[in-house]
């Protein structure tokens, strides 16, 4: 069986669906792997290293994608679906809830489509989970480009010309990107604060060595796979309110509220940027998704009265090469766990939970339940 790996073609898209390191798992497990030649220049990967690690190295992008298993980060285009041939299996971040006629064409060009957003978060599934490996380097690099960005420094230092105060760090949400978020900060020497909408998570922020802020917004929880429920309008502005005096001490606020499936919450508002002070800044993780923060734009700084909102899309393409080693295996560990090595095939069984919730067509239909009943 073949595994094929093209070259990315999204803009500013850097990743690397497989390593190296991945690759030779792959051979001696034994498939075929062949990529696309360039796939891992932007994560300083060369072709050499594909090649002495047992791949079959390729410019015929063509080939490529004509493989049995294609791997790739982005979704694809029309032109890379006509290349697919009927039967194959295509793993990749897909995003079906909003990608309705790709999922049409993959379906109608009787592809079985995994799309890695939809790995469940199951104590089984943890090592194939994209989602979150991605999410963790995504955490740090919000931290990065705001300490980049913020005239001040993180860490407390006494000089013989004085002290300097630790900057105040806000983190908003504290799933597996904020709390990498809160861990980062507070490794610079920043004060951190740190709000979700689920209490439950509030030890985890503590561990850290950050402070928790306590708003009371009546009963919130989280979803089966641990994602942050929507809140009422009545509890969105509950948590405006508590949140706005902390914003406006902050030096850094860093927003990561995401909804699965849906558009993300706009939780910071444009009077709440305006109350902090000239030089501060806000990172809008979610400005992809439609944004924590009004007035964040994707891929672009936007000031307002000297306040700097970062909304830099893909951030875990700015470490690509970390990025791409936890991606590699993420995919390597949902490959081996449904490789039959005596029948040298692919074997997804339609009753097994992780299969049935992240294949989303197979044999000429929409199968996932969820994706379906949209």
């Amino acid at each position: 069986m073949r595994i094929g790996v093209p070259k990315e073609t999204a803009s500013g898209e850097r990743r690397a669906a497989l390593v190296p390191v991945s690759v030779k798992k792959l051979v001696t497990a034994g498939f075929e792997v062949m990529v696309e030649s360039g796939v891992g220049l932007q994560a300083l990967i060369t072709d050499q290293e594909y090649a002495d690690a047992g791949a079959t190295v390729t410019q015929n992008r063509t080939e490529t994608l004509a493989s049995d298993v294609v791997l790739r980060v982005g979704k694809p285009n029309d032109d890379d679906v006509a290349g697919l041939k009927s039967g194959a299996i295509h793993i990749s971040f897909l995003d079906p809830f909003n990608e309705k006629q790709l999922v049409q064409k993959l379906a109608a060009k009787q592809v079985t489509a995994i799309s890695m957003e939809m790995i469940p978060r199951s104590t089984r599934a943890q090592k194939m989970d994209a989602l979150s490996s991605q999410a963790n380097l995504a955490g740090y690099v919000t931290v990065i480009l705001a300490a980049q960005q913020c005239p001040r420094i993180f860490p407390m230092m006494m000089t013989p010309a004085g002290t300097i105060a630790p900057a105040r760090v806000f983190v908003i949400g504290a799933g597996v990107a904020g709390l990498q978020a809160i861990a980062t900060a507070k490794r610079l020497g920043a004060r951190v604060e740190a709000f979700d909408t689920r209490p439950v998570v509030a030890e985890q922020v503590q561990s850290l060595g950050a402070k928790f802020v306590e708003i009371d917004l009546g009963d919130t929880g989280q979803t089966d796979q641990g994602y942050a429920k929507a809140l009422t309008p009545e509890q969105i502005e509950m948590q405006a309110q508590g949140q706005k005096k902390v914003i406006s001490q902050s030096d850094v606020v860093i927003t990561t509220a995401q909804l699965f499936g849906r558009p993300a919450p706009l939780i910071v508002s444009l009077d709440m940027v305006q109350s902090m002070k000239p030089g501060s800044v806000v990172v809008d993780m979610a400005v992809e998704t439609g944004g924590n923060v009004e007035g964040s734009v994707l891929n672009e700084n936007v000031d307002i009265n000297g306040v700097t909102i970062i909304g830099k899309g893909n951030l875990p393409s700015e470490v690509s090469r970390n990025a791409s080693d936890m991606y590699s295996a993420n995919l390597f560990n949902l490959l081996d766990e449904f490789w039959d090595s005596e029948s040298k095939t692919l074997d997804l069984p339609e009753e097994d939970e992780i299969v049935q919730s992240c294949v989303i067509t197979r044999s000429g239909e929409i199968v996932n339940e969820t994706i379906k009943n949209l």
